[in-house]
């Protein structure tokens, strides 16, 4: 694998329109989910990424047909799996290889799979999977590898310690084809969520509540084949917002589902971010006063990060270095992972004012001249996007390294800035080395 980098001129505008990808965190469970049949599935609007395509690596490895009908419509077919166990190498490019413990487990009985990866923001444990899936039936033993058996799985009324997304999703999937009815309370409700729910309804799965805290499962015989859309990516959206106010730009977003954006945009709205609603798309105006609200009292306002419907932990990064160009100060709180705001120092660098109060807090004082700088790290994927928002609105040349974090993410992001008037470039620098 090449060792790429981008090199940003900063200084642009991002002037003009541009088209919302899918969700990626919708996508990579509504591939998995393809497994509960042996009929055909077809996905409209998948982004073509980096975790998407080592999701897709890990069905063709178990016997899996998966194939790309035009750039963003996928067809699965998992008519034949031809194994239950999982190349660990595989699970550990990314986190969302956990969510194949609730299909296989359904359609085979059993799974062996290798500790999740992905993004190095704090440990993210799977007790709750294995409580869920233990609650279902399931008999789960970990010796470096993740076992899990069941002779038949059976509805169970299941609580959630924390509304944690891919437990709920796994739970979801494993439920649908277990005997009994399976309830789920303190639910994840994300809008990928709501997404994995609607693909399975669209194969025959019987699910009540959807986008609520409380999934009622009515296990059925079986699934079969069927045809659904994934949503807009709001983390995408988000961060192309983030762009277009940074370096005070007029952006239209087509297709952005801004039904999505309601909390999203009470946030933005503290900072002085705003858009207008037209129809199914959305339009950032050029030239925002970016002026933080205070709290009552002239108190520091704080920013925390909370389970859906509220402000979601992926953009607490690109809203903090949105933040670095709004007048006056603002506390951010990731409770969620103690290493989320673990590149602030390259923001730093680069001329912000922050300060890293504990892994979990950091204060933005505001605005700040951001400079370029000749080489920085992208440690994960939305730090890697909030740096790369943060070039686009610095003066001088910025050199990103690590890039195949933000191609885990965002898809083409390079070629959609550009479009957009984004003086940015990749470059090859060499091979890759473990």
């Amino acid at each position: 694998m090449r060792h790429q980098q981008f090199v940003i001129e900063g200084g642009h505008p991002l002037n003009g329109e541009t088209t919302a990808s899918g969700n990626k965190n919708a996508a990579l469970k509504m591939i998995p989910a393809c497994l509960l049949t042996d009929e055909p599935v077809i996905l409209y609007n998948v982004p073509d990424i980096g975790d998407v395509r080592s999701i897709i690596a890990i069905l063709r490895s178990i016997g899996a047909a998966v194939d790309w009908l035009t750039p963003n419509t996928l067809r699965v077919h998992a008519q034949n799996i031809h194994t239950s166990e999982i190349d660990a190498a595989l699970t550990s490019r990314l986190r969302a290889s956990i969510v194949l413990a609730g299909p296989m487990l359904a359609r085979c009985g059993r799974v062996t799979l290798g500790l999740p990866g992905g993004d190095s923001i704090g440990e993210r444990r799977i007790d709750m999977h294995v409580y869920a899936l233990t609650r279902l039936g399931a008999k789960v033993s970990f010796d470096g590898a993740v076992r899990i058996t069941a002779d038949g799985l059976h509805g169970a009324h299941i609580i959630l310690v924390e509304a944690s997304v891919t437990a709920t999703e796994n739970t979801v999937m494993a439920a649908v084809l277990a005997a009994g009815t399976t309830i789920i309370e303190n639910a994840a409700s994300e809008p990928h969520v709501q997404d994995l729910c609607k693909l399975l309804v669209a194969m025959g799965a019987q699910i009540e509540g959807i986008g609520s805290n409380r999934i009622t499962i009515h296990g059925v015989e079986r699934l079969h084949g069927a045809e659904a859309r994934v949503g807009a990516d709001f983390m995408e959206v988000g961060s192309l917002i983030g762009a277009a106010v940074m370096t005070g730009g007029d952006l239209l977003i087509h297709q952005a589902d801004p039904d999505y954006l309601s909390t999203i945009a009470l946030v933005f709205d503290r900072l002085g971010v705003h858009w207008e609603v037209i129809g199914d798309d959305i339009r950032v105006p050029a030239h925002q006063e970016l002026t933080i609200k205070p709290d009552l009292g002239s108190r520091i306002p704080i920013i925390k990060a909370q389970p859906w419907p509220a402000f979601p932990s992926d953009l607490m990064s690109v809203a903090l270095t949105v933040a670095t160009q709004s007048a006056g100060a603002v506390l951010f709180h990731d409770w969620m992972y103690e290493s989320r705001f673990f590149f602030t120092d390259r923001l730093i660098r680069m001329g912000a004012r922050i300060t890293l109060c504990d892994p979990h807090r950091v204060l933005v004082q505001g605005p700040t001249a951001l400079v370029g700088q000749a080489n920085i790290t992208s440690p994960d994927i939305r730090a890697g996007m909030a740096m790369l928002l943060a070039a686009l609105a610095s003066r001088g040349e910025t050199h990103i390294s690590n890039i195949q974090q933000i191609d885990r993410g965002y898809e083409r992001i390079e070629e959609k800035l550009t479009a957009l008037g984004a003086n940015i470039v990749r470059i090859d620098v060499g091979e890759l080395t473990d």
